[in-house]
């Protein structure tokens, strides 16, 4: 449901004001008048467990900013709903019972949760949409350009492939949860390069995103398709691909066909290097989450010019049209950018990612 991109003269602005000081500008900044100050409640709402980069990287970057952005006053209620949207809808009507002052909602099923929006909505508290569009009356939305993580993963399979890439070559797409709208982007995206290039074999969507399906799809797959007839797989995240690999394993293949992947997690990261999983995603999980909190943070105190600047991009829903937006960007990760990913943002240093397992297969590709 992506209409626009990032621009070129949307960053330069956003950078501009940045670097006056104004995006960063805490209670007593210089824009609207505020209509809170900076004794501020965040009320953040993540959607499952099984991904690590929730606990690890967004809750406490989005934490951490908004207490820098209120001068320490500033908290964050938390709550993550380990993949039930049940238990969602209720931690969002316990964050409108409390009056927290704005919610940022990372939703575990983006159309179940519209009620629970208009809700908040009608109680007079901002929605900002993070990481996944949700449906309802949301305020704001802040996510990865997921159509490009799609390009991006699709372009790297083709390239792991070769020159030789073949319309008659067998590819399995094991695609996000039916419940996630960014799967549905990643999906399209990576269709967008790999249509007519070679043969989508099978194709599933993942419930839930867990591992342990994706591994039973891969199963079905090699059983459908043959072991040897899988030219390569597009695993829509890290998590899927470890399931993918587990169920090529357990078939016994050894000379694994090349895998994408998503997230950048430790495991993948390590895959990569030691050549199992060709590549994943990197997104800078610090930039997202610390401009939700900016957003957040602006949005709440009234001030209509950042929050203006940090949202310049617009896309649409299901339920409503041009969505105030930040859409931020994405890299390949192999084994030949680890080192400018994610080492060079620390989010894992050499020795994370170099135990003795993977001295070796670190050491082969300079990485130390």
């Amino acid at each position: 449901m992506r209409r626009i991109v990032l621009s070129v003269a949307a960053s330069t602005m956003t950078l501009s004001l940045a670097g006056c000081g104004v995006l960063n500008a805490a209670g007593d900044g210089a824009s609207a008048s505020p209509t809170k100050g900076n004794d501020i409640t965040v009320g953040l709402l993540l959607p499952e467990k099984a991904n690590t980069r929730y606990a690890k990287f967004d809750y406490p970057i989005i934490r951490d900013k908004v207490a820098e952005l209120t001068r320490k006053r500033g908290k964050v209620e938390y709550a993550n709903a380990d993949a039930s949207a049940t238990r969602q809808a209720e931690q969002l009507q316990n964050m409108i019972d409390s009056k927290v002052d704005v919610i940022l909602l990372d939703a575990v099923d983006a159309h179940a949760v519209a009620d629970g929006v208009k809700k908040a909505k009608d109680a007079g508290i901002p929605v900002i949409a993070y990481d996944r569009l949700a449906e309802g009356p949301i305020d704001a939305y802040i996510s990865f350009d997921n159509e490009l993580v799609g390009e991006v993963q699709g372009r790297s399979l083709l390239s792991a492939l070769g020159s030789g890439v073949d319309t008659s070559d067998k590819i399995v797409m094991m695609n996000g949860s039916p419940t996630d709208p960014n799967a549905k982007q990643f999906k399209e995206g990576a269709l967008s390069e790999l249509n007519g290039k070679v043969t989508i074999a099978a194709s599933f969507d993942t419930e839930g995103w867990k591992p342990e399906n994706a591994q039973a799809n891969m199963a079905k797959a090699i059983t459908e398709i043959g072991k040897s007839n899988i030219a390569g797989v597009y695993a829509a995240n890290d998590g899927m691909a470890g399931g993918v690999i587990d169920a090529l394993k357990a078939a016994g293949v050894t000379a694994l066909p090349p895998i994408t992947g998503q997230d950048a997690e430790l495991d993948a990261v390590q895959r990569i290097v030691a050549g199992e999983q060709y590549m994943s995603v990197y997104k800078s999980y610090p930039d997202e989450a610390e401009a939700a909190a900016q957003i957040a943070v602006t949005k709440i105190q009234g001030k209509d010019i950042q929050f203006d600047a940090l949202t310049q991009d617009r896309v649409d829903s299901p339920t409503a049209k041009d969505i105030p937006s930040k859409l931020v960007q994405v890299t390949a990760l192999t084994k030949n950018t680890v080192k400018d990913t994610v080492v060079a943002d620390d989010i894992y240093s050499v020795g994370d990612i170099c135990t003795a397992k993977y001295k070796a297969a670190c050491a082969a590709i300079g990485l130390k």
